[in-house]
């Protein structure tokens, strides 16, 4: 429906553009068949002569245009572009050419009817090169035709394209949303099973520094709560966060457990999924033993290639922990979403570390 009202509207004004373009190409062609012809007795003739021959030429071109336009707009109704491309192109090309040749026989007619002479008058090499000239100017309106149908078609196939990738984009966009939204509604009961275990164990032994902990875990979740609808967040929130959840171990282990942070300005402006370093401390108490003798380390540092580094010491428990490996694969998730950096995790004889590339905010 597009292309057919912008075909309208093409021949509502192609007529303006086309017909000073056919004037001139008459003369063009005329010229290119005719090359030797003395054109320098064009202007010796007088003024009236010539402007009578323009007028008779215009209205030639004009009369022209006129009937190829008709038969462009009668064959769009019985042999419309997009059905018969083929048929279309062959059947205006054709009849374009009769039609030219029939109307440069009737106008001819007409124009010796009304100033007097004939055919027979007429030199047989200078009629037929009128009828060269005609035939050649109904082509180039009948190219103009195809290229203009061409041209908006293209237009609107591009635009409707557009509009898919468009719509493809936002389709895609709706799902890395809700992808990511899964993912991080899984930290909630993974982050709060834990941590109301050790509260209600604190509960029976002191009710002060229960409440101390609650209050301190009600800070820790109102930030994850907040943090909730964001894809990345800067490492200096993130580093804030951890460490208000690691006063959270502290209340349990004591100084079982030891944790050195060294980070510059710099990249605390950068950014990470939030709620990372949360899962990884909680993964290395997990899986890990902590005592006095033999503290678990936990160190947050950076290399120079723009990573964050995450390492603590590797003692293993000596007894196996069922695991589905959620806080790493969630962590991995969200990095194939939001990025094409994924972190890297490598054990040495006493050590786990966690690389974690950095984000733009």
């Amino acid at each position: 429906m597009v292309v057919k009202e912008k075909q309208k509207h093409f021949y509502k004004y192609f007529r303006f553009i086309i017909i000073p373009i056919v004037f001139l190409g008459f003369y063009v062609l005329a010229l290119l068949i005719d090359p030797y012809r003395s054109w320098s007795d064009f202007f010796n003739r007088s003024f009236y002569q010539i402007t009578k021959e323009w007028v008779f030429v215009l209205i030639f071109c004009w009369l022209i245009t006129e009937i190829s336009l008709f038969i462009a707009q009668k064959l769009d109704l019985i042999l419309p572009w997009v059905e018969y491309p083929l048929t279309r192109f062959l059947g205006q090309f054709s009849i374009q050419i009769i039609a030219t040749v029939v109307f440069l026989y009737l106008y001819m007619e007409a124009t010796f009817f009304m100033f007097g002479g004939a055919f027979s008058d007429l030199d047989y090499v200078a009629l037929r090169q009128s009828f060269a000239v005609s035939v050649l100017l109904s082509i180039l309106i009948s190219l103009v035709f195809s290229g203009n149908f061409f041209l908006q078609k293209w237009k609107h196939a591009m635009l409707e394209t557009g509009e898919l990738n468009l719509k493809a984009a936002e389709l895609n966009q709706i799902a890395l949303e809700a992808q990511l939204q899964s993912l991080k509604v899984q930290l909630d009961p993974h982050f709060m099973f834990n941590n109301f275990s050790t509260l209600s164990a604190l509960i029976s032994e002191d009710q002060s520094l229960a409440q101390h902990f609650l209050d301190n875990l009600s800070k820790v979740y109102r930030y994850m709560i907040v943090n909730l609808n964001k894809n990345i967040i800067s490492v200096g929130e993130e580093l804030s966060f951890a460490k208000a959840y690691f006063y959270l171990i502290k209340i349990r282990l004591g100084e079982n457990v030891k944790m050195e942070i060294n980070i510059n300005h710099d990249t605390c402006k950068k950014g990470i999924p939030p709620i990372t370093l949360q899962l990884l401390i909680e993964n290395s108490i997990k899986h890990n033993t902590a005592s006095r003798s033999k503290p678990l380390f936990i160190s947050i540092t950076e290399d120079t290639e723009g990573n964050l580094i995450i390492t603590n010491s590797l003692q293993r428990l000596s007894y196996n922990i069922p695991s589905t490996n959620t806080g790493l694969k969630n962590i991995e998730s969200r990095y194939s979403l939001l990025s094409d950096k994924v972190p890297e995790i490598k054990e040495t004889e006493d050590l786990f570390i966690v690389k974690l590339p950095l984000l733009s905010i």
